[in-house]
């Protein structure tokens, strides 16, 4: 209810000519209700963005129906269970992550969590550092066409080769290095 709550609260957004803009990232969007109310949004003028690894019943890009949406599906090394939902509300934005995938079986049948993130801090590395940096992927990263194929997103000119998830671990090493801390077990010897 609350997901329902916050996309229409985009679309009224939008209606009323403020910014509006939806990116979510999960690994499935089943539910006919929210593929339905996501193609309303897009019909509104909300800019809809879509990190959907594996299945996505909705087809981006129909005229008159969701123009404004994108679907990318980034397939990598790791099986990915992150999930953020990100509200723009006209400049106020939010993020919500958790475990539920846009599926019936998860947002009808199970008890699932999603939680705002209230930091403002967070709230912009989790849309800069990541949602953004995920769709700028261009090794793995697959477009979803209108008619349900993918086509492989490439390097353009110039835009240097970006594989997500290796530059994810690569900044993980990063602050790793910057950071020296004890390994937990390090005073125990295995001899």
């Amino acid at each position: 209810e609350r997901l329902t709550e916050l996309i229409l609260r985009e679309i009224e957004h939008a209606r009323n000519n403020k910014p509006a803009r939806l990116i979510f990232k999960a690994n499935a969007l089943t539910d006919k209700p929210l593929i339905a109310l996501l193609y309303e949004a897009s019909r509104a003028g909300v800019k809809v963005d879509l990190l959907i690894r594996g299945i996505c019943c909705l087809r981006p890009g129909l005229p008159n129906v969701s123009e404004n949406i994108r679907v990318v599906s980034i397939v990598g090394r790791f099986l990915e269970h992150s999930r953020i939902y990100y509200f723009h509300n006209a400049g106020e934005p939010q993020i919500y992550i958790g475990s539920a995938d846009l599926m019936p079986r998860n947002l009808d049948r199970r008890i699932e969590v999603l939680f705002p993130i209230r930091e403002a801090s967070l709230i912009r590395s989790l849309r800069e550092d990541v949602l953004d940096r995920y769709f700028e992927d261009n090794q793995r990263g697959r477009r979803m066409l209108p008619d349900g194929t993918y086509e492989r997103l490439k390097p353009s000119d110039n835009k240097p080769p970006l594989d997500i998830q290796a530059w994810l671990l690569n900044q993980r090493h990063l602050r790793e290095d910057a950071i020296t801390l004890p390994h937990p077990l390090s005073e125990f010897s295995l001899d």
